[in-house]
């Protein structure tokens, strides 16, 4: 169905781990009334929404991912607050990941080499609780919540292999002789449970920091504006914050300052470095008339200019919204992936019965815990994060790159074709600015 009068808007998404979430996210947005399109990057763990606002709107895009245990941040929050508080959820999972592996360390070292010493398994047990259930509770929540709506992602396979290798480990603990006099040993797997949940929270915290290292482009990009600048109220110079500028007000850009909107100048004359810009290396004059553009440096002279375009709505706003966009697109490799995630956890639950049921029934006196085991370990070993991200993030990196020096790249499909490239000309300066 086509769509009219299309808003097209990125919004942060809150409980994003694995490409079958970022499946789930898309799907349920691309199926939603009123929405013609929906491209989930779960690199930056943003959505990218087209929609028709009479049809709906983001107040109730965000109930439909509620629904499924997802939220969109709707409060309109700047770039750099919410790095910042990437930051301190980066921080956080630092943390929780020191105090798991001091936790989850003597519990590896009791499985391993003090099985047989009587206190052990209780150790074990009082030290995996608290990494299971307070370190590792982020697994369960969102298992929980994936299991109400009937669907599945990463975190109900953690869930489900450490849950099933704890509760058998309590079992054996509190009652090994049922198994004893059926003929089997109680093994216990708390340091699996442990040592599972430590490996997941390491993995995602390298996954959070490769992330975190994609953004830099967009930060060169924000720095290119400069935070105060001086306008003319009332005949008077004030210095006031970049976001105070009203439309059309007067301002006065001395040399060595960088111009915080697109405008006019309206008195004086300057060279002007666009290079940010355009890539021209050269200054450009400006005098009385001449369009002037956020991003670029004043030279020699102080120029007064009347704004035209301010915050999101200058030529610099809109290019680091183009770099945004293009890092969110996605390659047709990896639409490919994206395909396989949608089906990857499903399937692998369906293995780790059969695992256990093959080896249960076919597996001889120990059979049924060499299939515990089995099914254990396909539940953990079969994490689709790599697969979900290792294009976005390589794709957010490339096009990033490309920013940071002067090249913007219009979306993923355009770097994958570049490699077709085999003539590259440039005019006698070098620079290529249409």
């Amino acid at each position: 169905m086509v769509l009219e009068n299309l808003s097209k808007n990125q919004f942060p998404v809150i409980g994003m781990t694995c490409a079958a979430c970022a499946g789930s996210v898309e799907s349920m947005l691309s199926h939603t009334e009123g929405v013609s399109k929906a491209t989930v990057n779960l690199a930056a763990e943003t959505v990218l929404v087209e929609y028709n606002g009479a049809l709906t709107s983001p107040e109730l895009l965000r109930e439909v991912l509620k629904g499924i245990g997802y939220d969109l941040d709707l409060r309109g929050a700047s770039w750099e607050e919410l790095q910042k508080e990437k930051e301190a959820r980066l921080q956080a999972m630092k943390r929780n990941l020191i105090f798991t592996f001091l936790l989850s360390f003597p519990v590896f070292l009791l499985g391993m080499f003090w099985m047989n010493w009587p206190p052990a398994n209780y150790i074990q047990w009082i030290l995996t609780t608290p990494v299971l259930f307070w370190f590792g509770r982020e697994f369960f929540v969102t298992a929980f919540k994936q299991a109400k709506h009937r669907s599945a992602n990463m975190d109900t396979l953690v869930a489900l292999s450490t849950f099933i290798a704890y509760s058998f480990s309590v079992f054996n603990t509190l009652f090994p002789q049922l198994l004893e006099n059926a003929g089997f040993s109680a093994h216990v797997y708390f340091e699996s449970a442990a040592v599972i949940i430590f490996f997941i929270l390491l993995g995602r915290f390298l996954e959070e920091k490769a992330k975190r290292g994609t953004a830099t482009a967009i930060k060169k990009l924000m720095g290119l504006a400069p935070s105060e600048v001086t306008v003319i109220r009332n005949g008077t110079e004030i210095m006031i914050p970049i976001g105070e500028i009203n439309l059309d007000e007067q301002l006065l850009m001395k040399p060595g300052e960088k111009l915080a909107v697109d405008g006019v100048v309206i008195e004086g004359s300057s060279f002007v470095d666009e290079s940010s810009i355009t890539g021209e290396p050269m200054p450009v004059k400006k005098e009385e008339g001449a369009k002037v553009f956020a991003g670029t440096l004043n030279q020699q002279g102080s120029i007064y200019i009347r704004a035209s375009q301010i915050g999101k709505n200058t030529l610099l706003a809109s290019i680091i919204r183009m770099v945004e966009e293009a890092q969110g697109s996605k390659a047709s490799i990896q639409k490919l992936a994206d395909k396989i995630s949608s089906v990857f956890v499903p399937t692998v639950i369906t293995l780790s019965l059969l695992s256990f049921v093959v080896w249960t029934v076919f597996g001889g006196d120990q059979g049924q815990t060499i299939g515990f085991l089995a099914m254990v370990t396909v539940l953990v070993i079969a994490c689709p994060c790599a697969l979900g991200l290792a294009t976005p993030t390589a794709v957010m990196a490339g096009i990033g790159k490309g920013a940071s020096l002067g090249i913007l790249t219009k979306n993923a499909e355009a770097l994958e074709l570049a490699h077709k490239i085999t003539d590259v000309v440039l005019d006698k300066t070098g620079t290529i600015t249409i």
